[in-house]
């Protein structure tokens, strides 16, 4: 959470993605970091950002006392998202692989700067690789099976 919200007790939020596709908008409870949860009464897109009111946050200092406090959801809670679309959530632990079959590592993290998210993946050598998730590189992705097929270039990487 980013700061209060005017004075009734609502919070801002800036959330990792586009406020307008962030599942804070439709998910009804959230845990905090310090194991605290609160019910969502109300949540809307503002600007770049979400402003919602939680059930017991009556007041702008109850409000700006869940300040700088991350949000986590459940992931039973999040929406079905169509046959190609992925929660990058579910892409983390993934092996990927050429279409050989030779595993080029592991995602640990997908973060977005701007383009396309990115892959982070922790490979067998130790090293780590970013490999771009975007339609030109990559060719299959089974989550059920915890794989993704990619034609990024690894022998040309450093």
């Amino acid at each position: 959470m980013t700061d209060a919200y005017g004075l009734q007790g609502w919070v801002k939020v800036s959330p990792y993605n586009d406020p307008t596709q962030s599942v804070l908008r439709s998910i009804r409870r959230w845990w905090f970091d310090d194991g605290a949860s609160a019910a969502v009464e109300r949540a809307r897109v503002h600007a770049a950002s979400i402003v919602c009111k939680l059930a017991g946050t009556d007041d702008r200092d109850a409000a700006l006392a869940l300040k700088n406090h991350e949000i986590l959801v459940s992931r039973a809670d999040f929406p079905r998202g169509a046959d190609d679309e992925f929660y990058w959530v579910d892409l983390v632990g993934c092996r990927v692989t050429d279409r050989a079959g030779t595993v080029h590592g592991e995602v640990g993290a997908v973060d977005d700067y701007g383009a396309h998210p990115i892959l982070k993946l922790a490979c067998p050598d130790g090293r780590e690789r970013l490999v771009p998730f975007a339609g030109d590189w990559i060719v299959a992705v089974d989550v059920a099976a915890r794989t993704i097929v990619t034609d990024w270039p690894f022998e040309d990487a450093p």
